[in-house]
């Protein structure tokens, strides 16, 4: 809607289409994870995955694709095409689930740090923590949809900022915590695997712990499958009821009164970004889709703010016009530090898009071409 407005109907769903490469993969990246945390989780009772279907394609190794990471995603899916909606309550729970695991781990982490695991305290120099910081932001996701409640918002222009920024630092505050320590506890050297938190608790012989926090990782990344797989269901939904998108995923169950059509499109993609890709390649795809969206929205504000046919008498963003202009510098200097592979998806991605809507979405739309 907001591309729609200040750019134009194109550019707004070349937006929607980034955000369905981020809400879907999104999913597939967490359910990746979720099937590693699985495999550790069952280890001490002496089951384990079959070697074949135990991770992403990997033919060089014998592997051909993430069995459980597609039937967690399969499960998820089934309970949402039947009428399951993710409640506030739920959330709250997950919530409190996702900080306990992270204050044990911290708490628990803190008496095996070793002090020689910090040197060199950065072995990759500046351009690591930059490369670091792509891959990171996928972390950050989702504190942009604090701003879709602004309506419901008493003194928005004082109380969204808060919101957004509050618990942006509350979050890195804790995500700090966990990298301090989890460095501390293992060299970094041996920390590209999937499960981090468990296996550095594995490797200092904590093993209960790690059970505990296993279980608890898996709760928290399957309410937060639940949620994206049913937001990505409503994207495509959406899309199709502006006739962006064939009128048959805006079709309603009658029996649950849910977008059966589009929940299964959406659960064949994510089903398949799960079970042949990494969880190094999913994050990176996601993080352009964000990167791309979120540049276009920075420099956006300049367009919006000189549009005199739009009453804004509310929220503004402060330090026009230098803070757009260094949010959108930032998120594009960021996409520069990607992987070349991810700009080869991601340019294949946005060409089905853009063909998408010139084949099909600009003669069906019911927005106004603009």
């Amino acid at each position: 809607s907001y591309g729609n407005i200040v750019y134009g109907e194109f550019t707004g769903w070349i937006i929607g289409w980034a955000l369905i490469l981020e809400y879907m993969l999104s999913v597939a990246t967490v359910a990746a994870g979720w099937s590693s945390y699985f495999s550790s989780f069952i280890s001490p009772f002496g089951l384990k995955i079959p070697h074949a279907v135990s991770g992403p394609m990997n033919l060089s190794h014998g592997v051909y694709f993430d069995l459980v990471s597609v039937l967690i995603i399969l499960l998820i899916s089934i309970l949402l095409s039947r009428g399951m909606k993710n409640s506030i309550k739920i959330n709250i729970v997950a919530v409190f689930i996702k900080i306990a695991i992270i204050l044990i781990f911290i708490f628990a982490g803190l008496h095996f740090i070793k002090p020689a695991n910090y040197h060199p305290f950065l072995p990759y120099h500046f351009s690591g923590v930059i490369k670091g910081a792509t891959t990171v932001f996928f972390a950050f996701l989702g504190f942009d949809v604090v701003s879709s409640s602004a309506a419901e918002v008493k003194n928005p222009k004082k109380n969204m900022p808060l919101g957004i920024i509050g618990t942006l630092a509350i979050a890195a505050l804790l995500y700090f915590g966990v990298s301090i320590v989890l460095t501390g506890m293992v060299n970094y050297t041996k920390l590209n695997v999937s499960n981090p938190v468990a296996f550095a608790l594995q490797y200092v012989h904590q093993n209960w712990v790690a059970e505990l926090l296993s279980f608890g990782a898996m709760l928290g990344m399957a309410t937060m499958m639940l949620t994206m797989i049913y937001s990505s269901s409503r994207l495509i939904y959406a899309m199709a009821r502006d006739g962006l998108l064939p009128t048959t995923f805006s079709k309603l169950d009658k029996k649950h009164n849910s977008p059966q059509n589009a929940l299964i499109v959406v659960t064949i993609i994510i089903a398949s970004g799960a079970a042949f890709f990494s969880v190094d390649q999913l994050a990176n795809l996601v993080n352009f889709g964000t990167l791309f969206a979120f540049t276009l929205v920075s420099f956006g504000i300049l367009k919006l703010r000189k549009r005199t046919d739009i009453t804004n008498d509310g929220f503004k963003v402060p330090g026009y016009p230098y803070l757009p202009i260094i949010s959108g510098l930032i998120c594009i200097f960021m996409i520069c530090h990607l992987s070349s592979e991810v700009y080869l998806m991601a340019i294949i991605w946005l060409v089905i898009g853009s063909v998408i809507y010139f084949v099909y979405g600009y003669h069906h739309s019911q927005l106004d071409h603009n």
